[in-house]
């Protein structure tokens, strides 16, 4: 029986504003993938992301390229060849694994996992603002054991300062997506480690951060931009101490696993990221981050509203997704 495909745009409502250094968004837009067989459905949902060339009718129409590849059955595996990595992919990737453990009958979490998957602590991300607003998310969110503290500017000192100052218990990531420069970059690692920030994401332009070769890691720096597949890692060995995977930039799950297993190969730290997204899109990724050194699945937390049945959130703490949400 062939199976049947539906592609959705959906919207999802942010609770305030998200703000980083390329821009600000009030809604989540998403695309959902749905593939039906045999009386079971698998779903999919990846978030299109501009800072990759990548739009809502771009994606939705890359999916309806593949209608008649997916309803002729592709695999996972052939997938891989027959689109490239980024968020169309994920979206159709994710629908196929939830597909295979529905008609199977076994979660997915056995293919996934080494061992019963348990909850994780997240991170939990504060919008960038100046550092008076910037200290009062903090403050309102002190409990929490790990924030990720969005900066890339200038006056990112007095943010950092202030960040630590309102909530001097948490564990801090920063992530400046790429807006630090060759400049600035040596004098702010050295406040950051005076700081006792436990990690920096992504300091610099994909592309243009050679000095991290020559220059002290105080504090270990993560590569997210500059990563996506397992083919990228390589060429960032002595660049960076760790690598964010995010499901929308290695196309899926299944290009996911390996490069997580890859970068442990070659010695980086792991961190699993996400886009601001519902539990749909959170689901895999929770699995994926089992044994991760950093978890990052904090999107349906930014949200108004998520999906039901969605992700049990209990303050920091993740748990695995229920099977009728995904897997």
């Amino acid at each position: 029986m062939a199976r049947v495909i539906s592609v959705e745009a959906e919207r999802f409502p942010i609770a305030g504003t998200f703000t980083i250094s390329r821009g600000s968004k009030t809604e989540a837009d998403v695309i959902t993938v749905t593939i039906a067989e045999n009386g079971h459905v698998g779903r999919g949902e990846c978030v299109p992301y501009k800072r990759y060339g990548e739009t809502m009718e771009g994606v939705r129409a890359a999916v309806e390229a593949m209608r008649e590849p997916i309803a002729d059955g592709i695999d996972r595996a052939a997938l891989q060849a027959a689109m490239p990595a980024g968020a169309a992919r994920n979206a159709v990737d994710c629908a196929l694994w939830d597909l295979e453990a529905k008609l199977s009958g076994r979660p997915a979490a056995d293919a996934i996992c080494a061992v019963s998957p348990k909850a994780l602590e997240t991170a939990y991300t504060l919008s960038l603002a100046d550092p008076e607003a910037m200290a009062a998310q903090a403050r309102a969110n002190a409990s929490r054991p790990l924030l990720k503290v969005k900066i890339g500017g200038d006056n990112d000192m007095a943010r950092v300062r202030a960040v630590t100052q309102a909530a001097p218990q948490s564990r801090i990531i920063l992530d400046a997506n790429e807006g630090w420069t060759d400049e600035t970059i040596e004098a702010n690692l050295v406040f950051a480690a005076q700081q006792g920030i436990a990690l920096i994401e992504q300091p610099l332009p994909a592309g243009r951060d050679g000095i991290l070769r020559a220059i002290a890691h105080p504090v270990p720096i993560c590569a997210d931009e500059s990563v996506h597949e397992a083919k990228n890692l390589d060429a960032l060995v002595g660049l960076y101490d760790a690598v964010n995977i995010k499901l929308d930039k290695s196309g899926g799950l299944t290009e996911a696993l390996a490069l997580r297993d890859r970068a442990r190969e070659l010695g980086f730290g792991i961190m699993v990221g996400c886009m601001v997204g519902t539990s749909l899109a959170m689901a895999p990724a929770v699995l994926l981050a089992q044994n991760a050194d950093f978890v990052d699945l904090d999107g349906p937390l930014l949200l108004a509203r998520d999906r039901d049945p969605g992700l049990i959130y209990q303050g920091s703490l993740v748990s695995p997704p229920d099977r009728a949400l995904w897997g």
